[in-house]
């Protein structure tokens, strides 16, 4: 298996979860998975503790530092950021609700997908994703 495919396995592993999150309470908390070098995979989540209501941003950071140290301790071979965001949708360039997913492998491989979204009578519908190269912010990293 490549680089690209550990990253689709993972993707395959970590949305479910959005969209179930979606469905039950509308909105979700950023979380992160990461595959072992056996492939397992990992899901992760953080908190706040000091508060009900955590920020998003506040969470995202602890989870790509906990990435980043089992990346230096060579714990993992790929991970994967999961988070709720609103970003203009490339079709109409109007913002709308999306799952962001940021996907990374040792390799270098490194990609964000967006699946826009939009929640009716109970069910999450989705759009077409997209997808665009980012900076790796894990694997590399001190």
């Amino acid at each position: 298996m490549g680089s690209k495919q550990d990253c689709e396995e993972l993707m395959n592993a970590v949305l479910p979860i959005a969209e179930s999150m979606l469905r039950q309470h509308g909105e979700f908390y950023p979380y992160a998975a990461y595959m072992k070098a056996d492939r397992s995979i990992v899901h992760v989540a953080a908190a706040d503790h000091d508060t009900d209501h955590p920020k998003p941003r506040d969470l995202l950071y602890v989870l790509e530092d906990s990435l980043r140290q089992l990346a230096r301790n060579s714990e993992c071979i790929a991970v994967a950021l999961v988070w709720d965001v609103t970003v203009d949708l490339p079709e109409t360039a109007v913002p709308g609700d999306a799952i962001q997913l940021c996907l990374e492998h040792l390799d270098g491989y490194s990609v964000e997908v967006f699946f826009p979204y939009r929640i009716a009578e109970g069910s999450v519908v989705f759009g077409e994703s997209f997808a665009q190269r980012r900076v790796p912010a894990v694997f590399g990293m001190e």
